[in-house]
């Protein structure tokens, strides 16, 4: 339960994860990203607080906010799709962040970098060197 982790450790585990998220509010305004140093897409620290549109390539604002816009009324669960950019291939999903009586409290942006799990062959098992 998260109330027994400390201000630090909740820091420190969301810097460890092997992704970059980001989370836009109910507002539609970026409040939160990990990994600033070593993300895909950096941010300026000055991101912080300014609406999710603006963080996205002109393209792909009409899908983001339809996504998002989906996520709030409750039609949509999941989004996902990846590309490919600069020898790697990107996963990216978005999930709405929902309050325990299922209210809409913002969306979570999950980028990975894929390139090295798509050639997995075989298996290797836990400690095996």
């Amino acid at each position: 339960m998260i109330e027994h982790l400390s201000s630090q450790q909740m820091e420190r585990l969301l810097e460890t994860l092997p992704f970059d998220i980001s989370f836009v509010d109910a507002t539609d305004r970026l409040k939160y990203w990990n990994r600033h140093e070593t993300r895909v897409f950096k941010r300026p620290h000055s991101a912080l607080n300014i609406p999710v549109k603006q963080c996205h390539p002109q393209k792909s604002v009409d899908r983001v906010e339809r996504i998002i816009e989906d996520f709030k009324a409750g039609t949509r669960d999941t989004a996902e799709f990846w590309i490919d950019l600069k020898g790697m291939k990107l996963y990216i999903r978005y999930f709405p962040v929902r309050g325990e009586q299922g209210e809409y409290l913002g969306t979570l942006e999950v980028a990975q970098e894929i390139t090295r799990i798509r050639e997995l062959e075989g298996e290797k098992r836990l400690l095996d060197e």
